[in-house]
């Protein structure tokens, strides 16, 4: 699964899964442009890039803004001169029943886990269409599945665009010899996640390790993601060994959700 020479971007590649992939991408053999809204997450995660012998660079992006984006693929391919791998990973939540969702939490969610991850496609598109290759994988979740403990229905409805979009995508850039994919994680251990299992411990007055026990116990394998399980994906997805590959959405959750 050598990633020799490719260049990959990285969205939220500050923490978590984003930073997983980026440092896999990297031991891969990928150079590794790490974006994130947080200019000190993508700093820290492209110096542990460089510890892998690979080049790196840190964009600071916000992927709801088109502006953005662009500078983001632009300084890529000022740094790199071509954009082999997108991972299309940065996202926002919030726990929340379904009457309790406003306006805003709806407009907060899609701007970013919807409309980001369709013109970060669009945008690296432009470069990896002229090349006649490249890799795009998205990150989405089993909550667009149906997942019953989705952080909730916003959520649940912006990773559903992520796999309709994937699907679509890959239908029209397939002939460019670009695939899209997208991974859908279950329950991983991030501080996102772990954000809103403090708030689902306190909704049910129980501690946030009984929590965590409770929500492992749904797990058939008995076992939560660290984020190198979706990174692991993620490699195998921008691989020579995916190069058949496309339009597919692959759950990584110890069998939560069965398709």
């Amino acid at each position: 699964m050598t990633l020799n020479g490719l260049v990959a971007i990285v969205t939220g590649a500050g923490t978590g899964i984003g930073r997983a992939s980026a440092l896999a991408f990297a031991e891969a053999g990928a150079h590794v442009v790490a974006a994130d809204i947080d200019a000190k997450g993508a700093e820290a995660t492209a110096s542990a890039i460089m510890g892998f012998q690979r080049r790196a660079l840190a964009i600071t992006a916000d992927v709801g803004n088109l502006d953005d984006i662009d500078r983001m693929v632009r300084g890529t391919v000022a740094e790199f001169g071509r954009v082999d791998i997108l991972l299309a990973n940065a996202g926002v939540t919030r726990r929340a029943g379904i009457m309790d969702l406003t306006e805003a939490d709806w407009d907060r969610i899609h701007r970013v886990n919807a409309k980001g991850v369709f013109f970060c496609l669009q945008r690296v598109a432009r470069e990896m269409i002229p090349q006649k290759s490249g890799r795009i994988i998205n990150i989405a979740s089993i909550a667009g599945k149906g997942y019953a403990g989705a952080s909730n229905a916003a959520y649940a409805a912006s990773k559903g665009a992520v796999i309709s979009l994937t699907r679509t995508a890959a239908q029209q850039l397939g002939p460019h010899n670009i695939n899209v994919n997208a991974i859908c994680p279950g329950v991983t251990r991030t501080a996102l996640s772990n954000a809103n299992l403090e708030v689902r411990a306190r909704e049910l007055g129980v501690t946030v390790e009984e929590m965590d026990r409770r929500r492992v116990a749904d797990i058939p394998i008995r076992r939560a993601n660290d984020p190198e399980d979706i990174a692991a994906m993620a490699v195998f997805l921008a691989s020579p060994g995916a190069r058949n590959i496309t339009g597919q959405t692959y759950n990584v959750d110890g069998g939560i959700i069965p398709d």
